[in-house]
């Protein structure tokens, strides 16, 4: 039997992640997730990529909005309230896609440039800017948040037991920064999943998650390594690009749970 054995979101694009035990699907996938970013002098996106100090960033949920701490100096921490605090429209950019969002405030714009030692300012997507997913893979005009491409990312824990016996040293399921990790299943058979559905939600796995060198940014340290990705290279490459994980789409709203069950409806074993 296959479950649902761990749930994340990333409310800030590229900062840490926050696990819960219950997500609400939305139109552009999981309720906050990456719903803010930081975005440079030109309005393009930052990631871990750039800025590796961004995994030092952890984010929580209270009452009043999502706290950033960072974790090398207890105390230094600040909350970004859920609505923003001007009405400062902008255009950013995330790869090739361009959309609309607001400045959240100037005091957060300050104290992110501090933290990160670049000008920078955050920005929240509001409920009427539609980024579209990328068309040769959408089947309902669907959208998303301020992800790389696509509203939720899968990846089983088999598939990291997996990887970890073949490293030197184990790595985290943080280092792929999925949304939904599933278990009960064998190694990298989450490449096959074509159509599945949790709680009555249809899901519809449309490709093959590319990973890149945030993947070697150790989260506690900021720190860049070798590993994953030199050993996934031995046995996950194809076409020049390194793969471990699925983007996923799903076809309405609901709630997914820890412990819930998926049901896969449609296999395609010509994946990977």
């Amino acid at each position: 039997m296959i479950t649902v054995s761990q749930l994340y979101i990333y409310p800030v694009k590229s900062l840490g992640g926050i696990a819960v035990a219950q997500a609400s699907l939305t139109d552009r996938g999981f309720e906050h997730d990456r719903r803010w970013m930081l975005v440079d002098t030109e309005n393009r996106f930052l990631s871990q990529r750039e800025l590796p100090t961004m995994a030092l960033l952890q984010t929580s949920l209270h009452a009043n909005g999502i706290q950033v701490s960072e974790t090398s100096k207890p105390g230094n921490n600040i909350i970004i309230p859920w609505q923003p605090q001007t009405n400062t429209q902008l255009i950013v950019s995330i790869w090739e896609d361009s959309c609309k969002a607001i400045i959240v405030s100037d005091v957060l714009n300050e104290w992110f440039t501090q933290q990160l030692k670049v000008n920078c300012k955050l920005v929240y997507m509001p409920d009427a800017s539609r980024r579209k997913v990328d068309t040769r893979y959408a089947s309902q005009h669907e959208i998303t948040s301020f992800s790389d491409g696509y509203p939720i990312l899968l990846v089983s824990q088999a598939s990291l037991n997996d990887l970890n016996q073949r490293l030197d040293t184990p790595v985290s399921i943080q280092r792929f920064r999925p949304n939904l990790v599933i278990s009960g299943c064998l190694p990298y058979q989450e490449d096959e999943m074509a159509e599945f559905t949790i709680s009555d939600i249809q899901f519809f796995g449309v490709k093959l998650c590319a990973r890149c060198v945030v993947t070697t940014i150790n989260p506690a340290t900021a720190a860049k390594e070798k590993e994953p990705l030199k050993t996934l290279a031995g046995y996950r490459q194809q076409d020049n690009k390194i793969f471990f994980g699925q983007n996923v789409l799903f076809n309405k709203k609901g709630h997914i749970s820890i412990g819930d069950i998926l049901t896969i409806t449609n296999w395609d074993a010509k994946r990977f």
